[in-house]
């Protein structure tokens, strides 16, 4: 996949749904680009992993490819409560979900970040059987079962690609009804426009 099918996949779900963003398992930022091409030079995305140098190098890439773009990179694992300020328009966790065991836990654990009526975007493995690369991919089908006993709203399926690995990669979008505030240790720091 290059930077066209990044935007692709994920378009139908961020268009629209408000210019501030948290993405989850942004490792060196390949959707964390896309996102930003999606949402233009207002937009403000917090990107979570648990590798320092992987957001350094997303971080870099940021400046030089969309300098109006203000990123915050927080270093976490985003299983655990995470210390940013609540108000999100919207959530992305694109091929990150299938390294914990439990999706609906991570994303009940941050919808209280998210503002009423915020887009929630899911990119995964269409597979419900997974491999030693990627161990817990959950297919669409699981994935709207999953958001809607999570209180995610009108799951919708929005793209699809193929893929090398388990065949394709597909991307879902809802909405989440409410939001509450939780927040938890991590290392942050910011970069672009504020």
């Amino acid at each position: 996949m290059d930077h066209a099918d990044h935007v692709g996949l994920i378009r139908d779900g961020v268009e629209g749904a408000g210019s501030r963003w948290l993405e989850l398992g942004a490792g060196r930022g390949a959707f964390t680009l896309a996102l930003a091409d999606l949402l233009g030079p207002d937009a403000e995305i917090v990107a979570v992993d648990r590798d320092a140098g992987d957001l350094a190098d997303l971080a870099a890439t940021m400046t030089a490819r969309f300098p109006d773009t203000q990123l915050t990179t927080v270093v976490a694992d985003f299983s655990r409560a995470l210390p940013v300020e609540p108000g999100f328009d919207g959530l992305l966790a694109a091929n990150a979900l299938h390294f914990v065991r439990n999706p609906a836990a991570v994303i009940a654990n941050v919808r209280p970040l998210l503002r009423p009526g915020a887009r929630c975007v899911v990119v995964e493995y269409d597979s419900d059987s997974g491999n030693p690369w990627v161990p817990y991919p959950f297919s669409f089908r699981t994935w709207q079962a999953t958001a809607a006993a999570i209180g995610l709203l009108d799951t919708r399926f929005i793209g699809r690609v193929p893929s090398r690995f388990l065949d394709a990669i597909y991307a879902a979008a809802s909405e989440a009804p409410a939001v509450a505030t939780e927040h938890g240790e991590a290392t942050q720091t910011s970069i672009g426009s504020s």
